[in-house]
């Protein structure tokens, strides 16, 4: 099983992360720091559960806005 994460930048800095159909959300304010956040957050919910996710996949989403002149 496989658990992809949503990481967005956290208005306040560093980054927000949800994961995809499952209620784990956790944030940091490093990379590092969220890693270790993801993996711990994951282990935590699935800590009853008799099948927990072998890989954590996170995909950073980035949004960004680019005024364009009128022509």
């Amino acid at each position: 099983m496989e658990l992809i994460f949503e990481v967005r930048d956290a208005e306040e800095g560093g980054f927000f992360a949800r994961a995809l159909g499952h209620a784990v959300f956790t944030e940091a304010e490093t990379w590092d720091e969220l890693r270790a956040n993801v993996k711990e957050a994951v282990s935590l919910h699935f800590e009853d559960e008799p099948v927990r996710p072998r890989l954590i996949q996170l995909h950073y989403v980035r949004d960004e806005l680019i005024p364009v002149e009128a022509a």
